[in-house]
């Protein structure tokens, strides 16, 4: 495999959701932008998103509010400055969205005024969640697909996987300078390189790391982990947030039922039919997600039971149509009528509340180096990300990092020369039975060590078991090809192990992480930082 191509850029943008091409609309007039899609331009969990995305917008709500509701969600643990700045740019943020032409339900008010259809969801106080019925995410990822697709400066390379940044340690320059990507081109198998004077990561979470999940199958942590061998602080890794309430059926793997269904006055429910969030917190269906998840986990665990239920039945069917339709047609589509019958429900790993540690301006440790949505930790989200703040971090942050990105762009020094990728020591594997195995032990030891309810002895066992992993990933990695497959692999591995030294350092139970070693709050919790060696 030799490097056969160098492509050159103002920005290079890994990931093609919300944030990245957000970002890249928001610079490219300005700059020469690369847009590097590991699927399709449309796959990632943008595209998934049902729910909403949440802003100010009724009279009678305020940002104090917005600010007020994240802090409580956020479990004690969020950044006030980060918080107060998502949400006093969160209604500017969807205002651009709406001049791209994302099509945000509506509806006439009294006096004939078209007004936005705002919808709640559990943690708000409020309705303050601009929606497109019950695919919010994928008009917002169509709407900037199409705009970026007609921009003139901007590049799109579609199934590439990067494989690693390139800091100056690499190359003989400033070590804490980023200066480009070597990238794995899927459909040729050769490796590309990718110079470039500022780089943004927008890869998403890392919520594939276990075996049950919300997220498509590219949410595999690849830029917390890249951006940790590059030599950045990655912080509040523990606080996975598992989504309560994903459709159990083996037709239907990884379909979310969205927190706005309960929002509008869905209810879950025992296999017997009772009721049972009213017994575990005053908020009932309406609870953060942390510990709606934990009280399905608990009577899933005390029942035996396979799953709970989410009922929505007592609604009027023409509302559910109205306001659930693709939930509606994928349900029937199963065979399950959602208008007269509960849907079967269990967690599933959704969110990455931590990953690289970012200032306001979406800047990494790294020079010239990026982090924006979730693979960025901000101190938005806390210790639990409170329902439709994702999509708006993605926007809110891709704004602050292309001003940041553009207020440089005149003064920065010119792209550096860098040497091709090297794969002369390296072979054809005929193990590729390898990487399968150690897969599917990864994301099943994560889910049942290092999952919604953890221990001292599980996280021992998770970590043991992650470091003999690391060691022949390495092995592999160093002796043969790349491929798609052990590039994924090798960022799991990573992202895991950074998973279970977090909870390891976290000696109490807070929002996403409960230990039942450490069942009290501390007094004074601190974000946990980890720093490469």
């Amino acid at each position: 495999m030799k490097q056969e191509k160098e492509y050159l850029c103002d920005v290079l943008i890994i990931g093609s959701g919300a944030a990245g091409l957000s970002l890249a609309l928001q610079l490219a007039d300005n700059a020469k932008v690369l847009v590097l899609s590991k699927g399709p331009l449309r796959e990632g969990s943008t595209l998934y998103a049902q729910g909403g995305i949440a802003a100010v917008f009724d009279e009678n709500d305020s940002i104090d509010s917005h600010v007020n509701d994240t802090l409580i969600a956020g479990a004690g643990l969020c950044d006030e400055a980060a918080v107060q700045f998502t949400a006093n740019n969160a209604k500017t943020a969807m205002q651009w969205l709406i001049s791209q032409g994302v099509p945000f339900d509506q509806y006439q008010d009294e006096s004939g005024k078209l007004q936005y259809h705002l919808t709640r969801e559990g943690g708000h106080s409020h309705r303050r969640i601009l929606h497109a019925a019950d695919a919010t995410g994928q008009a917002v990822q169509i709407t900037l697909v199409d705009q970026v697709k007609a921009h003139k400066n901007i590049q799109l390379l579609e199934n590439y996987n990067a494989i690693d940044l390139i800091n100056g340690k690499k190359i003989g320059l400033d070590a804490k300078r980023c200066y480009g990507a070597y990238v794995l081109n899927t459909a040729s198998g050769e490796v590309e390189l990718i110079r470039s004077r500022f780089v943004a990561l927008a890869t998403g979470g890392a919520s594939k790391v276990y075996v049950y999940t919300s997220n498509p199958d590219v949410a595999s942590g690849d830029g917390i982990a890249m951006a940790w061998r590059a030599g950045c602080r990655v912080a509040n890794m523990e606080f996975n947030q598992f989504h309560p309430t994903s459709l159990y059926h083996p037709d239907a793997p990884n379909f979310l039922i969205t927190e706005a269904m309960r929002g509008e006055g869905a209810y879950l429910l025992r296999p017997d039919g009772s009721r049972f969030m009213p017994d575990f917190d005053p908020r009932a269906e309406l609870a953060p997600r942390d510990i709606v998840a934990r009280a399905i986990d608990f009577e899933m665990k005390r029942l035996g039971a396979d799953c709970v239920y989410l009922d929505i039945s007592h609604k009027p069917k023409d509302f559910i149509i109205e306001h659930f339709p693709t939930i509606y047609a994928k349900c029937l589509g199963i065979g399950i009528d959602i208008s007269k019958q509960p849907i079967p429900v269990v967690p599933a790993a959704h969110y990455t509340c931590g990953g690289v540690l970012t200032s306001l301006d979406g800047q990494t440790d790294i020079s010239n180096l990026y982090a924006i949505g979730e693979v960025a930790y901000t101190g938005l989200h806390g210790a639990n990300r409170m329902a439709s703040n994702s999509l708006l971090e993605c926007v809110v942050f891709a704004q602050a990092a292309a001003k940041h990105i553009l207020s440089q762009l005149d003064a920065h020094s010119p792209l550096a020369p860098i040497p091709a990728w090297d794969d002369s020591r390296v072979s054809d594997s005929d193990e590729e039975i390898v990487i399968s195995h150690n897969w599917h032990e990864l994301r099943l030891f994560m889910w049942d060590y290092v999952g919604i309810v953890r221990t001292n002895k599980r996280l021992a066992r998770a970590l043991h078991r992650v470091e003999l992993l690391q060691r022949e990933i390495n092995e592999y990695y160093s002796n043969f090809h790349i491929s798609h497959n052990l590039l994924e692999l090798r960022n799991l591995v990573q992202v895991a192990e950074l998973i279970i030294h977090s909870a390891m350092q976290r000696k109490e139970s807070r929002g996403l992480h409960y230990n039942l070693d450490y069942p009290n709050l501390l007094a004074a919790p601190k974000p946990t930082i980890l720093e490469p060696k």
